[in-house]
């Protein structure tokens, strides 16, 4: 079993947890401290040791910050998640204040008094973070204090130990491409920079680089370290050696000097002192680490992670697996969802629909001699009210019948050594109202809209956002988060610098993948997404034109559920798009169903 289905959150954690920290407030000469949900690494998904943020708050989302004064206690989250916070923390200890609308450094101009004191630890707030932070408090006459121990760790009397899972070896024949021959890429990258050296803070970036998987945390085959590239070649990787083989620290030993995480800072320290130009990423490196070159001599170069494109634009071996992910993961969705149609109202609760998709996903990797290493995330199992929490996490405290009348909204994805997926289909459970069939429709407009486009090459991903809530808007309705963000190779299936949002400026270039994924959520009653993966590719010529263009190749496989679909509020282009990309889904993935699954798939690709 991947995914558990722990107790939600007790928000009862926070009043004790909070006083303990407000008493090392007082000791330490300190009027507030921040706690972020990050750890050193700034990854979507933190380690038990640096589930900081839920320790003391109770709040479980992958996105979030808490800024605990003496007298008060406030704790900023995104639209994802207003919902879920409410259910999670202690609102008679924290106030609720929007991550988006009035930011931590928003909120420290404006509330801050003069003199305040702000601790804050530099391991886990980025180098641009802390800058826009300190110019905020200095407006407010306040101070921001970097500190030398993390009260949390202090207070948090059980705190895990680091993880030590395995490293593993990722095969070349997935990954495409020799790791000697990335690291002189990168080596080369740079140079250009004109660093002698640069930091790899983003552990998915020394997997991608080095070709190697570990299980440090839920969900992500990462292994948790640092590496420090040179523009020589003269590498060095900071990772506890006991999470390596034999034969993994001998293929190491080959690309970097290998040493302990201990040895990290004084590493750093020596580079500075030697004169080094080190080049930091300003939105993934530690404050810290600047810290550390500065203090010591050394030349910061603020540069962009040089595995960042590299890594998110997939060569020809990842695209071919990503492709093959998606036929196996589309056979197992379908098996599913014609199991589920088989059901009678009422006599499911979300998480037995959460286990029968993880068993379909097993069964399907055994089939095809490609297992299932573990869920991309925690599914998104939610039905009627549960479904319009857009990150809504089932537990046995929360999980509900999916009942007669409801919409049931199911995300969710897999980990295969070949690629990773992330689809979501909405179902109804019995007869929808045509309130819910009406604002399917105008989601799925938004999603072919976004599915069809073509766009010129150098196109950032806010420049098409738009396209997706169109229909909503003419309705009066939209969705509280990006249209899609990047999925990585057997990677992070919320993989940066690309995304479609208003956030999203970065360049969509040939290779990257996306997520396609508007919605509706109308709280306390259902909410609506649908899901495909999509593939940036050349855009095939344009009678008339004169620019170069670009296009997405769909790579998801399963059907969208038609008995939700107003035909008559479809457009003709984007009727004969949806009966063609059933019409696919049938090709691709009939021949792996058989009997009562097939004859469902037959049924629910039919034509419109």
């Amino acid at each position: 079993m991947f995914q558990t289905f722990d107790s939600a959150s007790d928000p009862a954690v926070g009043k004790p947890r909070v006083a303990a920290l407000r008493q090392w407030l007082v000791e330490n000469g300190l009027d507030g401290f921040m706690v972020p949900r990050a750890d050193e690494h700034q990854g979507e998904y933190v380690a038990d040791r640096s589930a900081r943020l839920k320790w003391l708050t109770g709040f479980s989302g992958s996105a979030g910050v808490a800024i605990v004064l003496r007298d008060r206690a406030f704790i900023f989250v995104d639209g994802r998640y207003t919902l879920q916070v409410r259910n999670e923390a202690d609102l008679g200890i924290f106030s609720i204040e929007s991550l988006v609308d009035n930011p931590p450094a928003s909120w420290i101009k404006d509330n801050l008094g003069k003199g305040a004191r702000l601790g804050f630890d530099p391991w886990l707030h980025t180098i641009g973070e802390v800058k826009g932070l300190a110019e905020a408090a200095a407006k407010s006459g306040a101070t921001l204090v970097p500190l030398a121990t993390n009260p949390i760790d202090v207070i948090w009397k059980d705190q895990p130990a680091p993880p030590l899972a395995p490293v593993e070896l990722h095969p070349q024949n997935f990954a495409g491409e020799l790791a000697k021959d990335k690291l002189a890429r990168l080596a080369a990258a740079i140079a250009k920079d004109g660093a002698t050296h640069a930091v790899l803070t983003d552990p998915s970036s020394i997997a991608w680089a080095f070709n190697i998987r570990g299980g440090d945390v839920p969900h992500t085959p990462l292994a948790l370290g640092f590496a420090v590239l040179a523009a020589d070649g003269s590498h060095q990787l900071f990772m506890d050696k006991r999470k390596f083989s034999r034969q993994v620290e001998a293929y190491l030993t080959q690309l970097a000097e290998p040493h302990q995480p201990d040895e990290f800072e004084a590493a750093i320290v020596s580079l500075a002192k030697g004169g080094a130009r080190i080049a930091l990423d300003p939105v993934l490196a530690a404050e810290k680490l600047r810290m550390l070159v500065e203090d010591n001599g050394g030349v910061v170069v603020a540069a962009a992670d040089p595995a960042r494109i590299p890594r998110a634009t997939k060569n020809k071996a990842e695209i071919a697996g990503t492709r093959a992910a998606h036929r196996r993961d589309g056979a197992a969705v379908a098996k599913l969802l014609s199991w589920l149609d088989r059901q009678q109202p009422g006599t499911l609760d979300e998480i037995a629909v959460v286990t029968k998709l993880e068993e379909m996903r097993r069964r399907t990797g055994e089939e095809t001699q490609m297992p299932l290493r573990d869920v991309s995330f925690d599914t998104i199992s939610g039905a009627g009210p549960n479904g319009a929490i857009m990150h809504y996490r089932v537990s046995r405290a929360t999980s509900r019948k999916l009942g007669d009348g409801e919409l049931f909204l199911l995300d969710s994805g897999g980990q295969y050594q070949d690629g990773t997926t992330d689809i979501t289909r909405t179902v109804p459970i019995g007869k929808p109202t045509d309130e819910m069939r009406e604002r399917f429709t105008l989601v799925l407009k938004g999603m072919i809209g976004i599915s069809t486009l073509r766009f010129p090459a150098g196109t950032r991903g806010s420049e098409i956002d738009a396209v997706a809530r169109m229909a909503l808007w003419k309705h009066g309705c939209d969705f509280a988060h990006g249209t899609g963000h990047g999925v990585g190779s057997y990677l992070a299936v919320h993989e940066g610098p690309q995304r479609i949002a208003r956030t999203g400026t970065e360049k969509l270039l040939e290779g990257m993948i996306l997520s396609n994924e508007p919605g509706y959520y109308k709280e306390g009653s259902y909410g609506i997404r649908i899901e495909n993966l999509i593939l940036v590719t050349p855009a095939e010529g344009i009678a008339g034109g004169d620019i170069a263009m670009h296009g997405f190749e769909t790579l998801t496989l399963a059907p969208i559920d038609t008995r939700m679909v107003r035909a008559d509020l479809l457009t003709q282009d984007e009727f004969d798009w949806l009966n063609a990309y059933h019409a696919w889904v049938l090709a691709e993935i009939g021949p792996m169903l058989d009997g009562e699954t097939l004859a469902w798939l037959e049924k629910a690709t039919a034509p419109l």
